[in-house]
């Protein structure tokens, strides 16, 4: 929202006021002097006038579920347990899941507040890798790897899936990076070449790696280096003078 859209808004003047404030310097965003009153703010940035806080700032909220089988990804359901029940209750009503996982599907999933960052880590064109472990029901045929790297039609969507990376790890398991997040995409690559999916774990989501030493249905925050390593994350939006 721009900065003098916030000042008019929650602290009850007109936008010329605002402007007025904005101009003269008495405006400060998380600490530092804004002049400029169409500079996009966060709901995540502290905004003060005259040295009255206006917008006091939501704290944002980055983590990494190591999500266990059974639960859906989804933010409610009246039947089924869903990963919020996994979290503090005071967080739940703010987050929502940046790439989801079908219920049968264990490993890495990240929640977030900040809509802002998770489109960027999400958004297609970024070409972010996804990589999940996979067993199968049946042997790897001979030609999987390079029927993945050349893309699997999908009829129904009428596409082909971008090039995917396969490496063999025994006979019925392997680990698979796919460019894209399309639905049941893994399982129904492996559909496609005969073969069914009998166990699916994400490992990997871009830089942000699901570390050995997080049990299942335990969670924890993104560091900063895991934070950055999104492309365009929440700092490019940031107020500017």
């Amino acid at each position: 929202m721009k900065l003098s859209r916030i000042l008019s808004n929650e602290n009850g003047v007109s936008r010329k006021q605002a402007n007025q404030s904005i101009a003269t310097g008495m405006v400060m965003v998380d600490g530092q002097r804004c002049s400029n009153a169409s500079a996009e703010v966060s709901r995540f940035q502290q905004v003060t006038s005259h040295g009255k806080i206006i917008q006091q700032g939501a704290p944002a909220r980055y983590l990494m579920l190591n999500k266990p089988a059974g639960y859906l990804s989804a933010t409610r359901d009246a039947v089924h347990r869903t990963v919020m029940d996994l979290l503090p209750t005071e967080w739940c009503d703010d987050l929502h899941i940046a790439g989801r996982l079908d219920r049968a599907t264990t490993g890495l999933l990240i929640l977030t507040n900040d809509g802002n960052w998770s489109r960027n880590l999400t958004d297609p064109l970024t070409r972010v890798p996804k990589v999940y472990r996979v067993t199968t029901a049946y042997p790897l045929s001979p030609d999987t790897e390079s029927r993945f790297a050349a893309g699997i039609w999908f009829a129904w969507e009428g596409l082909t899936t971008s090039p995917a990376v396969l490496e063999q790890l025994a006979h019925c398991e392997a680990r698979l990076t796919i460019f894209e997040g399309r639905y049941h995409q893994v399982k129904r690559m492996f559909h496609a070449v005969g073969n069914r999916v009998t166990g699916l774990h994400r490992e990997r989501v871009g830089d942000i790696v699901l570390p050995d030493d997080l049990p299942p249905g335990t969670y924890r925050h993104l560091s900063d280096s895991e934070l950055q390593s999104v492309p365009h994350s929440r700092d490019s939006d940031s107020a500017m003078p």
